[in-house]
């Protein structure tokens, strides 16, 4: 399922240049192009892995927009993981599975005063459409199968435990509240029961 494996230097937080291994896969059914980077081969290790799951966020990940914490999160794992080795999945499921334009036209419904779960669902979506199973797929691929996962959302703890991942620990993220996505936060602490600490 491993397609090409190849080492590549990255710039993580303030460290120099790291190297780290990125994957890609073949046969998902679903045809996405999820990848995996792989920090001090944390594969190979014997010990659980840091492992997050994170979904695409082209607004958050590389426009750095206010309106989520997605960016944040992702440099707070990858300084974690340059530091102690880790595995990031990359999965290409932008807008909760909704898909960019669509995750653009919520972005106007949330101008207008809905929240992030109302206006997914206004146009006709479930409040989270991602689905877990590919990436776990790809952790078995690499020999993985118990992690300390690190994430805030129930959501994907209960789904890769359901696909038969052991997770021995869970390993919150910090609450990166800043001007624009305060509200937000909130409400996925309060309708989608991320576990936050705001103090």
């Amino acid at each position: 399922m491993v397609n090409v494996r190849a080492r590549v230097p990255f710039k993580v937080g303030l460290n120099s240049d790291i190297e780290a291994d990125l994957l890609s896969f073949n046969g998902l059914e679903s045809g996405k192009e999820h990848v995996a980077l792989i920090f001090q081969d944390a594969d190979k290790q014997s010990s659980p892995p840091l492992v997050r799951m994170h979904s695409e966020c082209l607004t958050g990940d590389v426009f750095h927009s206010s309106r989520c914490d997605c960016g944040e999160q992702l440099d707070e794992t990858l300084n974690k993981m340059g530091e102690q080795g880790g595995v990031l999945l990359y999965l290409r499921q932008e807008g909760r599975g909704i898909g960019l334009y669509n995750k653009i036209d919520a972005y106007e419904l949330q101008s207008q005063g809905m929240n992030t779960y109302e206006a997914n669902n206004h146009l006709g979506f479930g409040d989270d459409l991602r689905d877990f199973t590919e990436a776990a797929l790809m952790l078995k691929a690499l020999g993985i199968a118990d992690i300390r996962l690190i994430t805030n959302n129930p959501k994907k703890i209960n789904e890769l435990e359901a696909l038969g991942i052991t997770i021995s620990e869970v390993v919150g993220t910090k609450a990166h509240v800043k001007d624009g996505n305060e509200s937000y936060l909130r409400t996925k602490a309060s309708r989608g029961k991320h576990r936050f600490n705001f103090d």
